[in-house]
């Protein structure tokens, strides 16, 4: 490959928390001896993010908007940075970026919440008052959900929370049969017609996922609805449920209580088994409380999902401020416990994403919200031009650990696209990008962005595109790829005089990482040749949204060499065809106010 430069000028909310302690059938191990242990004050902050939501220090895992104010509460491990001692933690933001801490809101105190306070969601009641849902564990390791309320509602920082005696409001019980290890994550409350209120809490029944649905008409008094208002056979436990409405036209939000003619629904659930988010499209049908997918996609863990990569247990809310809604979720560690207590902290959200129905109506699409781009400080650019078959191109004049990148490609010969052999790979986009990583060459692709990549290009993660031909039709499939692998078949790299071989093409040198290699459909008219690319880049987190939004894939890497400013960014084409760069705008991203 041929490398070459471009040079510029400088141009001057609650996320769901899973479980597994004491038998409590759940997916998050614990490590007794860890999740206590102060971290090592000497430890590698190389990999900590810039601009994306952490503490200072240790373990995390519903947002809501109230009088102005954005809060976020989270779970958190107060002592350490492996998962226990679990209490809701609470920061407040005026732009959802920049991030104020105020006391704990929740921490286990009550026979029905004494070992732990496990995730939940909050609603906004009429008359401005919140209420919190949220799922407690009792002395005996029973699952439980309690309600909570403001001790003075006038308060715009909601810093107090009381626990009313009543609780728990819903249980399991030999009556109703629920499993009370698997009964968890009530979701955000909506309103019917008929002026009852609606919950869904996650669970299961052998290997079928259901979403248990409760209504009440005073939001104290909770009945269990004898059937779920889902369910789907062989998807085990389902963690973080989520219903929301969505408009069929426009990328507006709506009220979670809202439905009609004109609105479809969203049914997110989190797979406790495959640790993957997966969503359908369908109708709520109030009057009989069910919901009936489109069938416009597979109902289990090969569905869409929100993320194709390192994203779990995510939350959506209705942003009454700006009429839209946002999408927040996890984004766990891929390195090892040990590395986690040395580092002193782990886990980061993603960037809030604005979330609506795609013009198909068949999937969503999502973006970063807005308020993101006021971070962006310097800029460079570049317009046409052409990455020819091999080439491998240097972006200079942006800070490429830390960084937000735009691009546009255009791909000048479509016939070269690849026939797709094997049909069993086309609903598994994540083997086709682990069998056809960037150093495979094709036909129409792999071409996209190297980043985090060190001098020599030894380290380094590509996030890139391929286009095929469906099997046995000329009809074209585009798949959208994030390679962390260790595996490579070699690449020459050329720079003027000096040469380089890529021996493994690897996100990191660093031992006890998860190096899995991300891969999505992408569902663009591609005919004429357009593709676009929005990655966001912070010190060990890569999320990239292909297609405008309709693809996203999001990956941690903890490299060793390509840090702080010695990483470097790099735009390549290693497929037969030409392409070009319509557009590539890349900024260096300045840090924010973070707790």
């Amino acid at each position: 490959m041929g490398v070459s430069r471009i040079c510029f000028p400088v141009v001057a909310f609650l996320i769901c928390n899973w479980l597994s302690i004491h038998g409590v059938q759940a997916s998050h191990q614990v490590f007794q001896e860890l999740m206590s242990i102060s971290p090592n004050s000497s430890g590698n902050q190389l990999h900590r993010t810039g601009y994306h939501f952490q503490p200072p220090m240790h373990w995390i895992n519903g947002p809501v908007y109230y009088k102005g104010l954005y809060h976020f509460f989270y779970q958190y491990n107060p002592y350490g940075s492996i998962w226990g001692n679990i209490i809701w933690a609470h920061s407040i933001s005026t732009d959802l970026i920049n991030w104020f801490p105020l006391e704990p809101a929740l921490v286990p105190s009550e026979p029905f919440d004494i070992a732990g306070c496990w995730s939940g969601s909050a609603t906004i009641l009429p008359g401005e008052k919140p209420a919190i849902l949220y799922t407690g564990l009792n002395s005996s390791n029973v699952q439980l959900q309690n309600i909570a309320f403001p001790k003075d509602p006038s308060d715009p920082f909601l810093r107090e929370w009381v626990k009313p005696s009543y609780n728990p409001v819903m249980a399991p019980t030999t009556s109703n049969g629920i499993n009370a290890s698997a009964f968890r994550d009530p979701t955000t409350a909506w309103l019917g017609p008929d002026g009852i209120w609606r919950t869904l809490v996650g669970s299961k029944v052998d290997q079928k996922g259901i979403a248990i649905l409760y209504k009440s008409s005073d939001f104290v008094n909770w009945t269990m609805v004898l059937e779920p208002l889902h369910s789907s056979e062989g998807t085990g436990m389902w963690e973080c449920p989520d219903f929301y409405p969505v408009p069929v036209n426009g990328t507006a939000g709506l009220d979670t209580s809202v439905t009609g003619p004109h609105v479809k629904h969203v049914l997110k659930v989190s797979l406790d088994d495959k640790k993957i988010d997966y969503y359908t499209v369908g109708t709520y049908l109030h009057r009989e409380d069910k919901y009936v997918p489109d069938n416009t996609s597979p109902d289990d863990a090969t569905g869409f999902r929100y993320d194709y990569g390192k994203f779990y247990a995510s939350k959506t809310f209705f942003d009454s401020q700006k009429n839209r809604r946002i999408l927040w979720g996890w984004i766990n560690e891929s390195d090892s416990s040990e590395n986690d207590v040395l580092k002193g902290w782990a886990g980061v959200q993603a960037i809030p994403r604005k979330v609506w129905l795609d013009e198909s109506g068949k999937q969503l699409v999502q973006w970063p919200v807005e308020e993101l781009e006021g971070l962006r400080r310097e800029r460079v650019s570049v317009h046409n031009r052409r990455i020819e078959s091999g080439s491998t191109v240097q972006v200079i004049g942006v800070q490429a650990s830390q960084a937000d990148v735009e691009v546009s490609f255009q791909v000048d010969d479509l016939n070269k696209a690849e026939a797709l052999v094997d049909p069993n790979l086309l609903g598994n986009p994540q083997r086709i990008c682990s069998e056809k990583g960037a150093a495979v060459k094709g036909g129409v692709g792999p071409f996209g962005l190297f980043l985090f990549a060190s001098q020599d290009l030894q380290e380094q993660t590509a996030v890139f595109f391929r286009v095929f031909k469906r099997p046995n039709s000329n009809h074209l499939l585009v798949v959208m790829c994030s390679d962390q692998s260790k595996k490579s078949k070699g690449a020459n790299l050329k720079e003027i005089n000096v040469t380089y071989v890529c021996e493994n093409n690897r996100s990191t040198l660093g031992k006890d990482v998860d190096k899995t290699t991300y891969g999505g459909l992408v569902d663009v008219h591609i005919s004429d040749g357009h593709i676009s690319l929005r990655t966001l880049i912070d010190n060990s987190i890569v999320e990239s949204f292909g297609g405008g939004g309709k693809t996203c894939i999001t990956a941690r890497v903890y490299p060793k060499l390509a840090v702080g400013n010695d990483a470097r960014l790099y735009v390549f084409n290693n497929g037969s065809s030409s392409v070009t760069l319509s557009k590539l705008t890349a900024w260096s991203m300045r840090k924010p106010s973070i707790n």
